[in-house]
């Protein structure tokens, strides 16, 4: 009997080892929100800093490490950051949208405890509130394969990252003025590479070598286009998928979108532009960078070279090139083919039709007919507290609807483990950039016109890429398959900024009738309360929200 005691507490032991030297690693970050000066565009304006930085410091690290993001705010305004991209596996707690986190307010400090849980790619993050992504305060993510999956290129010589996007001279202050007045904000007043303004950034290459270039739209409102005087770029990566590699002189980049290039610094030794322009404007804007060689003493000359600029078709036909690499590991070592999308029924087939109503005198934008108005209470934290008159699931109807629209806490119901279709229509004039929180989903079709059931012979149900972000081009729809296997609650929404802010987003509540940790972790020991989730800190612990009987487990 004795033996086999301590038989039990040696396995016991060695699994507990075991555990403790498999734990993937930690990394930490310590940031300080500030104001600051910058100058984009040759004018002084007030800015979001990140320690002294904008944009601000990159997070480099490895599929499943964790990252422990400690974020003190001494701005006079409440302030929350977003990971566009990051999936934040069992753990929309981290999300960093209204709907699920307590902004920090001035003068205190949050701690974000994330997860790159089986993701690789390209991402970046950025404030979510008050319309403070006007200012700054945005940065890259890289997320790099573990050593023993390989990757379907060699490694380049140099990983550059490239935050582009349109800016404005107003500020943040002023431009949210302007949408809390009921009206639209103006065009914007250009572009800015990496926080900088015409010939304002250099990447640094040396002839001979490959480099790659993770470029994000971090912009507002606009739809760019990325190109390299006198080089070509082979797409290698999308938002987390490796890519067949075909290659392109331009790649137009939608709102929130990332995505991976190669470029090969073949050309004779000299500097060349690298070229950021708007599209689908009335005014075409552009910026450039500098692509600089080792000892060149050639600076840039002459005109940029051009690129597409209202082109719908253009756009559409390189979209669809954009394709899935079936043969390439992605985060896991399997071939990212050998999940067979395709080969799913869909459960339930959802219709998105966005619109631009005006409500009560004022401009309002819109999804099904509703749109969205922040509650007092953080959704995630309402609903973990059982406070029942912060939203009402189902808010939002699966298609549009046919009343006048109408402002409302908007929240879709969903199942765990669902297979669903979700068709983004767009009746407007303008491109339209969707993004879903917590996921990656199958872009399978996209096209003009009116979506039917009809649509789905042209559905793509072989080799679609998989992404968090994308274009809905006017008067046409996208189409798209997700796999509803992350608990939480998770914002969809415009990635124009504007729109947003005006109401064109939701939160979709994927929700776990097992009420297991396997499912979705507890609520974080360090969660800021606020609004009627206050009164939480007044209540025994055992009478606040849902009860859970399954053991603790790490954020991992």
């Amino acid at each position: 009997m004795a033996e086999k005691r301590n038989l039990v507490v040696i396995c016991a032991l060695f699994f507990v080892i075991s555990s403790i030297n498999s734990e993937d690693p930690y990394r930490y970050f310590t940031w300080k929100i500030t104001y600051g000066d910058i100058y984009p565009m040759g004018v002084k304006q007030q800015g979001i800093l990140i320690n002294g930085q904008f944009p601000g410091p990159q997070i480099s690290c490895v599929t499943n490490d964790n990252l422990i993001i400690n974020v003190y705010n001494y701005l006079n305004e409440p302030f929350l950051l977003s990971w566009n991209g990051l999936q934040h596996r069992r753990n929309s707690w981290q999300d960093g949208t209204y709907g699920t986190t307590c902004p920090i307010p001035p003068g205190k400090n949050f701690t974000y405890m994330l997860q790159a849980k089986d993701q690789i790619g390209s991402f970046f993050y950025f404030p979510s509130l008050a319309l403070h992504k006007a200012a700054g305060g945005y940065g890259g993510i890289k997320i790099y394969s573990r050593p023993q999956i390989p990757v379907p290129f060699p490694f380049p010589a140099g990983d550059h990252t490239v935050l582009a996007g349109d800016w404005y001279k107003r500020s943040h202050q002023r431009l949210r003025h302007i949408l809390d007045m009921g009206r639209t904000i103006p065009s914007p007043d250009g572009l800015v590479i990496n926080g900088r303004g015409w010939n304002g950034y250099a990447f640094k290459v040396e002839q001979g070598k490959t480099y790659r270039f993770r470029i994000s739209n971090v912009g507002l409102t606009t739809s760019i286009n990325f190109r390299i005087q006198g080089h070509t770029m082979k797409l290698v990566e999308v938002e987390g998928s490796h890519t067949i590699q075909n290659t392109y002189d331009s790649l137009d980049l939608h709102l929130g979108q990332s995505a991976s290039v190669l470029v090969s610094a073949n050309q004779p030794v000299r500097d060349y532009y690298v070229v950021v322009s708007s599209r689908f404007t009335p005014r075409v804007l552009m910026t450039t960078a500098v692509l600089h060689y080792k000892n060149s003493k050639n600076r840039v000359s002459g005109s940029p070279p051009g690129g597409p600029t209202t082109q719908i078709a253009w756009s559409l036909t390189q979209a669809r090139t954009i394709r899935w690499n079936l043969s390439a590991s992605g985060p896991r070592p399997n071939p990212q083919g050998s999940y067979h999308y395709g080969l799913i029924k869909p459960s339930r087939t959802i219709v998105l039709s966005n619109s631009a109503p005006w409500i009560s005198g004022k401009q309002r934008y819109a999804v099904n007919g509703v749109s969205f108005v922040a509650g007092d209470t953080p959704l995630k934290l309402a609903d973990n507290f059982n406070i029942g008159d912060v939203f009402k699931v189902g808010s939002i109807p699966d298609k549009q609807s046919k009343v006048n629209a109408y402002l409302a806490t908007s929240v879709m119901d969903a199942d765990f483990r669902s297979f669903v279709e979700i068709v983004f229509q767009n009746s407007e004039d303008t491109v339209q950039s969707w993004h879903i929180d917590g996921y990656s989903f199958f872009v399978v079709g996209m096209d003009g016109g009116q979506w039917t059931s009809a649509s789905r012979s042209c559905y793509n149900v072989r080799d679609t890429v998989a992404r968090s972000t994308v274009q809905v081009y006017p008067r046409a729809w996208t189409a798209i398959y997700m796999a509803l296997d992350n608990v939480g609650m998770w914002n969809i929404r415009s990635e124009n900024w504007a729109r947003q802010y005006l109401g064109q987003q939701f939160y979709l509540r994927v929700y776990s009738l097992a009420h297991s940790w396997r499912d979705e972790l507890p609520i974080p020991k360090n969660a800021l309360l606020c609004g009627q989730a206050k009164r939480q800190h007044t209540r025994p612990l055992a009478e606040r929200g849902k009860t859970n009987t399954s053991p603790p487990q790490s954020i991992t």
